[in-house]
């Protein structure tokens, strides 16, 4: 069994045909029949179910392409680890939280720019449960989530720490008076954002039933859904410090042992650490904070 023998498996696994493969691969569909056969042959085992539309894949096949896929990525990382001289220079793709992003992240990236200037960085938001899926998948090189994550796949570097608060409509005093008659309506991100299900979590344990949720895709949405009080919600106090000085929410501390969380940065545990990658995580070092985000003197 090759590695071009599983390449060509891979490509009509995910294109779903023989001709779809040939094109992306540049040859004609003979080719990858003849391939995929052999290999079938080899392996003494149907891989793909033909049907009119194109091709599905076997129980076999579907045990098969993990390795496949496994083995396409060690090449690929292999080449990357040949080529890579000890300079930083290329692609740098880091995934993080939007809200860590715009906390702690501007100056570190200005700092990373100005040291390693031949690295293109690029950063790609998403949820706690979206970035790790996709450094899992090396779709990114690392990202920033919070933590703990605890994957055997994955190195995880605690980076800091951020205090979270409830957001309620302006007006509100309490905690008590926002959940009043043991309900309440929240407004948070899409589903696996870690902020939301300590939200539930919080909820859950006050015995507070959440009828329902609301969700949105930017902060700016759910500050003004929140200010127009249509629910709480659950962020880091030091974003908030903005629109609570601007008299659009009250806000409403949180006992020590559910209001600090971690933010960590994971990578995989397997793949090559890029000089990119290792120059960048050299300059964001754990509790250095990135330019200290700045507290809200918001009451208790």
């Amino acid at each position: 069994m090759e590695s071009a023998d599983l390449r060509v498996f891979e490509a009509v696994a995910r294109t779903g045909g023989m001709n779809r493969a040939a094109a992306e691969l540049n040859t004609v569909q003979s080719n990858v029949t003849a391939r995929i056969r052999a290999l079938e042959t080899e392996l003494s085992a149907r891989l793909f179910d033909r049907h009119s539309r194109g091709v599905a894949l076997t129980p076999a096949g579907e045990r098969l392409l993990p390795y496949a896929r496994r083995i396409a990525w060690l090449l690929a990382d292999a080449a990357r680890a040949a080529r890579d001289d000890g300079e930083p220079r290329g692609p740098l793709t880091i995934g993080s939280l939007e809200t860590t992003a715009a906390l702690r992240l501007s100056p570190l990236f200005a700092r990373f720019a100005r040291a390693c200037p031949e690295v293109d960085l690029a950063i790609r938001p998403g949820t706690t449960a979206e970035l790790i899926a996709a450094v899992l998948d090396r779709r990114l090189e690392g990202a920033f989530v919070c933590g703990p994550v605890a994957h055997a796949s994955l190195i995880e570097r605690e980076m800091f720490r951020e205090e979270l608060a409830v957001l309620a409509a302006p007006g509100v005093e309490s905690q008590g008076a926002a959940t009043q008659g043991g309900f309440a309506r929240i407004v948070v991100l899409r589903a696996g954002c870690s902020y939301r299900q300590k939200l539930e979590d919080l909820l859950a344990r006050r015995g507070v039933a959440v009828p329902r949720t609301m969700e949105f895709g930017t902060l700016e949405a759910i500050f003004g859904c929140v200010s127009a009080g249509l629910g709480i919600t659950l962020l880091p106090r030091a974003l908030i410090g903005p629109v609570w000085r601007a008299g659009r929410v009250s806000l409403h501390a949180l006992p020590p042992e559910e209001a600090m969380v971690s933010t960590v940065f994971v990578h995989r545990r397997e793949a090559h650490l890029s000089s990119a990658l290792r120059a960048f995580l050299e300059m964001a070092r754990p509790g250095d904070g990135f330019g200290e985000a700045p507290r809200t003197a918001a009451p208790a």
